[in-house]
């Protein structure tokens, strides 16, 4: 059974006992209306700091509806695409390949700018090890194995 449910039981009954109180006569009335209700009060506001704490849960948010009015258009827009862009990138390698660097800290990274192998080869060793706040070594050691991946076809 819960503390808190133990708590406003007790707090039932010292009220229960200041009504009984209130309705017969007994020796120092008063005394014994004001102790039990103190004591109710007390054991009830005890249950209260005692409950479980409510998980909270977000909210879901759905998407605003459509617009009802739709625009009047006059003549048919045209489009025209842009012409087809080749390029020849490099293949992009995965910064977790990195010895040392796992789905947490490429997050880290991330969140630093760093989002690719190229620019932790480029990446200032002190400079990171400051803004993640661990020792220069480690971050020497990641730049060296990005730039041997970077190096290898």
């Amino acid at each position: 059974m819960r503390t808190d449910y133990m708590l406003y039981v007790v707090a039932v009954l010292l009220f229960t006992i200041t009504g009984i109180v209130a309705v017969y006569s007994v020796e120092y009335q008063s005394l014994w209306i004001v102790g039990t209700a103190v004591l109710g009060f007390f054991f009830a506001g005890l249950g209260f700091s005692q409950r479980p704490k409510m998980k909270t849960t977000q909210a879901t948010v759905s998407p605003p509806p459509p617009a009802l009015v739709q625009p009047t258009v006059a003549e048919p827009v045209k489009v025209e695409e842009p012409p087809a862009i080749v390029e020849t990138a490099t293949p992009t390698i995965d910064i977790t390949q990195v010895k040392g660097i796992k789905a947490k800290r490429a997050e880290q990274l991330k969140t630093l700018g760093i989002s690719n192998i190229e620019d932790l080869a480029n990446a200032s060793a002190e400079d990171l090890a400051k803004k993640l706040q661990i020792s220069p070594k480690f971050t020497e050691k990641w730049i060296t194995s990005a730039k041997e991946l970077l190096q290898k076809p």
